[in-house]
């Protein structure tokens, strides 16, 4: 696939920063930066991170091939491919439901993906993903976060782990470029953070025991709670209890 790499010291967001560039023929486009001074998390979240320390970056790709009601599948890949790069470095590295990346209870990575339709398929994606690399210390209110530092106890060079994420998100596209959106599933459902078992849950009702049963094509996660009830939910209709 060819790749189009643009490297900068400092940027609001390289969402935004990607989104004003016009595409110039190729496959992928992707902006790394060094700092972000507004980065986004889902919703009204904010991404932690030092100058330097960590990667930060937004990957544009145009899936025409899918339809919109199986866009999920892109965020599947998406996830499949950061789990890869950091599972080259560690053991305990799961893909939490929708597209956060989970070392053992800890947060080490989250993506905000972003898209546009037109007519009958998806026009582009942006995959906008931070990845806690080299960062010693986190001093904000997020509950778990986590950094390869952290976890090595040494530092990782961060184009190294950017090189390895963009070779593995190729390799999980090929096949929803192929029309083949079923493996791309499998592989995100046996890679996901509490895949078997019993766990706590928190929505609108309050606390529950439930376990994972699967995520739908559309991305809706379905639990089974401790009753034998079936509960769905879209993003953000539920919280993991860690």
């Amino acid at each position: 696939m060819n790749r189009r790499i643009i490297h900068i010291s400092q940027t609001d967001s390289t969402n935004r920063y990607l989104h004003d560039l016009r595409p110039e023929g190729e496959e992928m486009t992707v902006v790394v930066a060094d700092y972000q001074t507004a980065g986004r998390g889902q919703g009204s979240n904010s991404w932690e991170s030092e100058p330097g320390k960590n990667l930060l970056m937004s990957i544009r790709v145009y899936p025409t091939m899918v339809p919109p009601n199986r866009q999920f599948v892109l965020s599947e890949a998406g996830a499949l491919a950061v789990g890869d790069a950091l599972a080259a470095y560690t053991d305990g590295i799961t893909l939490k439901w929708p597209n956060d990346i989970y070392w053992k209870d800890r947060k080490i990575s989250g993506t905000l993906i972003e898209t546009s339709v037109s007519g009958m398929g998806m026009a582009s994606c942006t995959f906008g993903i931070g990845i806690n690399v080299n960062q010693q210390v986190f001093r904000s209110d997020a509950p778990n976060p986590v950094s390869l530092w952290q976890i090595l106890g040494h530092e990782v060079p961060v184009e190294e782990v950017m090189n390895n994420l963009l070779d593995a998100l190729e390799e999980h596209l090929a096949p929803i470029w192929a029309g083949d959106f079923h493996s791309v599933c499998d592989c995100y459902h046996q890679r996901l953070y509490r895949r078997q078992g019993f766990y706590p849950y928190s929505d609108d009702n309050g606390q529950l025991m439930a376990e994972l049963l699967h995520v739908e094509d559309d991305g809706h996660l379905v639990l089974r709670d401790t009753t034998g009830r079936i509960r769905q939910y879209a993003f953000k209709e539920v919280t993991f209890v860690i």
